[in-house]
């Protein structure tokens, strides 16, 4: 036992008496200092004693698209660990191909009793999509919000990232370093992120090398947010002169970088790439990834106040909640390669 408390009070940086308090229930100690004395038992991997353990004051659901993307675990541990310090289990339900839809996950949440949940990256960024089935939900009774992609016709709050300000950060960046021909690498145009990095990508490429709408849009190229779709959308646009690319994902940019190196393209002294998100372990990549930050952590944080706000009766603002992006400069952009030639200006009809 003397290990263990030495090994749980280095953990926590507390003493071994205030672990021990903690450990037997005695007064005395914080309420912070015995948090982190709880957290170090969960991180050492001890079982935490059956008085300690936390009565859950409800389930709330948390519903993602997928877990390969690594930003979606990201957000399903934010969230969770929110959910848990105010006494929420959280309930993760994950769509898989072929496997249970979004409506049937929250018919099976809703089932089960849970006083709320959290959309992320859901049906409601999809502009195609039928909204009614988020009304339906609040005529249950059953507060929720949503994560990345506004749609005014949805009565509820969301959180998203600056998608437009993403763009912009991206280009700045690569033109800063002398690339004229810059390409966007981003998913299907329906859902509402991607209508949104366009726009920043279209007013960012005619405010900083004066192209127009139409020869801008020349370098948009849609695909899937998978490793193979980054690498195909990077290779048409390499095709059509790009010596960078913006991808809407980390998982694209991967693709991208594969795609140049098939090409016999070096990362970055020839092409360089952007992601986007930081996912974990990104700055690990060969070559460390250059990516847009998603502040991932205060997102998360502010979609469930904004819930837990819902449950208790005093409703957050049905609008958008917006958070700045970061750029992560790292070593998969540098310098165009010389003979780079900005696209020639369209020609103008005579009036």
């Amino acid at each position: 036992m003397t290990a263990r408390l030495a090994d749980i009070a280095a953990q926590a940086g507390v003493s071994e008496a205030t672990v021990s308090r903690v450990l037997n229930g005695k007064p005395g100690v914080s309420a912070t200092t015995r948090q982190s004395v709880l957290a170090a038992l969960d991180v050492l991997g001890y079982e935490r004693p059956v008085r300690l353990r936390q009565r859950s004051a409800g389930l709330v659901g948390l519903i993602t698209p997928e877990l390969d993307n690594p930003i979606f675990p990201a957000f399903a541990q934010v969230i969770g660990q929110a959910l848990t310090r105010q006494g929420y289990t959280p309930v993760l339900a994950t769509q898989t191909p072929g496997g249970s839809t979004e409506d049937e996950l929250t018919e099976m949440l809703v089932d089960r009793g849970v006083a709320g949940i959290i959309f992320v990256s859901g049906l409601h960024a999809d502009t195609s999509a039928d909204m009614q089935r988020y009304a339906r939900l609040r005529g249950q009774g059953v507060p929720f919000v949503l994560i990345n992609g506004f749609s005014e016709r949805v009565q509820a709050p969301f959180v998203s990232p600056d998608d437009r300000a993403a763009v912009r950060l991206a280009v700045t960046h690569l033109v800063a370093l002398g690339h004229r021909r810059i390409g966007l690498a981003v998913g299907p145009r329906r859902f509402v992120p991607v209508q949104r990095k366009i726009e920043g990508f279209l007013h960012s490429m005619r405010e900083q090398l004066g192209l127009t709408p139409d020869q801008a849009d020349r370098f948009v190229q849609h695909s899937l947010y998978t490793l193979e779709g980054g690498q195909a959308a990077a290779a048409a646009l390499i095709e059509r002169g790009a010596t960078a690319v913006v991808c809407a994902s980390d998982m694209m940019a991967l693709g991208a970088v594969r795609a140049a190196r098939q090409r016999g393209l070096d990362v970055p002294r020839e092409v360089s790439v952007v992601g986007f998100d930081d996912s974990p372990l990104i700055a690990f990549t060969d070559p460390p990834l250059t990516t847009i930050r998603q502040p991932v952590p205060a997102m998360g944080q502010a979609a469930v106040r904004a819930l837990l706000e819902e449950m208790g009766g005093t409703p957050a603002p049905h609008s958008e909640f917006v958070f700045h992006p970061e750029l992560v400069v790292r070593g998969s952009t540098a310098s165009a390669p010389k003979g780079a030639k900005l696209p020639k200006p369209a020609c103008t009809p005579e009036k």
